[in-house]
């Protein structure tokens, strides 16, 4: 009788590993997107509105960021380290934030059209940056820390009262009931925001300006504001991919594999608030990355989230990198804001993601 060799068996509820090829392919993919995370980096350093020369731009970087802090500095050093490089820091932020967001919101909820915005989040900080410019602006203009501390304040306050609601419900293990919570409580903060908008052209001003959606008003200290909170929730969002995996079995099943389902749920809550927040805080509201980059990353890597997770983030970065740079030249000396490309161009490309995949019925 020959001994035959026995495969170990898998613990009930274990997510089974990756087939050696599946890994290798999702490995050089990531390498792939990182370089493409580099070249739209690039793009958006040499690239915009103005006209400065590529050789200028060069010499700029090569110099440092004492190049634009010297007395009698060039135009374009100016331009390169106090414009466009905290410009494209502030896009990665952003799209990294955002694409992380959106995977997560889609894993927890098992909804493919959930978007971070229906926590409350960008309402919720939209309404913290009007109060904000109604009591403490002059003439509807605020200094960039004060309008970033107020949308983080209020992008938290948002998600408290959502998950207040559904915790009062005792509900809040229910996907269902998290999402429904946070559509009445993003309608109530929208009706909030008109009202004060409405009733003081203060607000009004500052809500204009920052409810477009923007990378222009990056600074170093924005940047410096928002990239500490973005960290830590791109750390809680990565530790729960585990979790994530269970969930999408089904809550009765993640529990009977060992996953505590109200905590794990809360700590992936935790995480959209800090990146969703980050984000909205720093740019505005910027549509459609937390919508369609999972999907996109989901078509590349499959629904894994320890690898989703990460390819959200890179998709989501040259995303928006792409779609400011897009912005900066297509009404050159103006602008378009990355909120209006993102929006034109994400409206058709989820259209067709959704007849595609029959994410829904049409």
């Amino acid at each position: 009788m020959t001994a035959t060799a026995t495969r170990p068996q898998r613990r009930h509820g274990e997510i089974p590993p990756s087939p050696r090829g599946t890994r290798g392919r999702r490995t050089l993919l990531v390498t792939a997107l990182l370089a493409a995370t580099a070249l739209a980096a690039a793009a958006s350093l040499l690239l915009g509105s103005g006209t400065v020369p590529l050789r200028a731009v060069l010499a700029a970087l090569a110099d440092g960021p004492a190049a634009a802090l010297r007395a009698g500095a060039s135009e374009s050093a100016v331009v390169v380290w106090q414009l466009r490089v905290p410009r494209t820091a502030l896009g990665l932020l952003a799209g990294a934030a955002l694409g992380v967001a959106g995977a997560l919101m889609q894993g927890h909820t098992r909804n493919p059209l959930a978007d971070p915005g229906l926590l409350g989040i960008t309402h919720g900080a939209g309404l913290a940056v009007v109060v904000a410019a109604v009591t403490l602006g002059s003439d509807g203009v605020l200094p960039a820390s004060t309008t970033v501390t107020a949308a983080l304040v209020g992008a938290a306050g948002g998600a408290l009262v959502v998950v207040g609601v559904a915790a009062g419900g005792r509900r809040l293990n229910d996907p269902l009931t998290l999402v429904l919570a946070g559509a009445a409580v993003t309608a109530l903060l929208a009706s909030l925001v008109q009202a004060v908008i409405l009733a003081d052209a203060t607000g009004l001003q500052a809500y204009r300006f920052w409810a477009v959606g923007s990378l222009a008003g990056g600074t170093g200290d924005v940047v410096a504001l928002a990239a500490p909170v973005a960290l830590v929730g791109l750390v809680l969002g990565l530790a729960g991919a585990r979790s994530l995996d269970l969930l999408a079995l089904g809550d009765d099943l993640a529990r009977g594999a060992g996953l505590r389902v109200g905590p794990a749920r809360l700590l992936g809550v935790t995480a959209i608030v800090l990146l969703v927040g980050a984000a909205t805080a720093a740019c505005g509201p910027v549509a459609f990355v937390g919508l369609v980059v999972p999907h996109v990353a989901r078509a590349l890597v499959g629904p894994v989230h320890r690898w989703l997770l990460p390819v959200s983030g890179l998709v989501g970065m040259v995303l928006v990198l792409l779609a400011d740079v897009v912005g900066r030249l297509v009404a050159a000396p103006a602008e378009v804001p990355v909120g209006v490309v993102l929006a034109v161009l994400g409206g058709p490309a989820f259209v067709a993601l959704v007849r595609r995949r029959r994410l829904v019925s049409l």
